[in-house]
């Protein structure tokens, strides 16, 4: 199997995760746009804060991803931290 079927059958499996990732960046982006013209709430405040936590978090992952043998390393990096996770993916197995 090549990296790119890898890659491909991650994403078949993780589609629903990855489509709630992608609302919650919608979302910072419209409470960013908002609080350019009003101020947002606390509860505002709060959902930027953890979206950006998430966007952040993504991006040790994608870069063990990337390293050669990252297919490989990715699980194991996340069994050892898990909260290297964006929330979406860690709700699952917090339920």
């Amino acid at each position: 199997m090549s990296a790119l079927d890898e890659i491909k059958e991650l994403v078949r499996k993780n589609r629903k995760r990855l489509y709630q990732e992608l609302i919650e960046s919608k979302e910072l982006m419209v409470l960013i746009t908002k609080s350019t013209h009003t101020k947002l709430t606390e509860e505002e405040k709060e959902k930027v804060k953890e979206q950006l936590i998430d966007i952040l978090k993504g991006i040790p992952a994608f870069t063990i991803f990337m390293l050669p043998g990252g297919v490989l390393l990715l699980p194991l990096v996340i069994k050892f931290i898990p909260e290297i996770m964006p929330s979406s993916f860690r709700k699952d197995e917090e339920e």
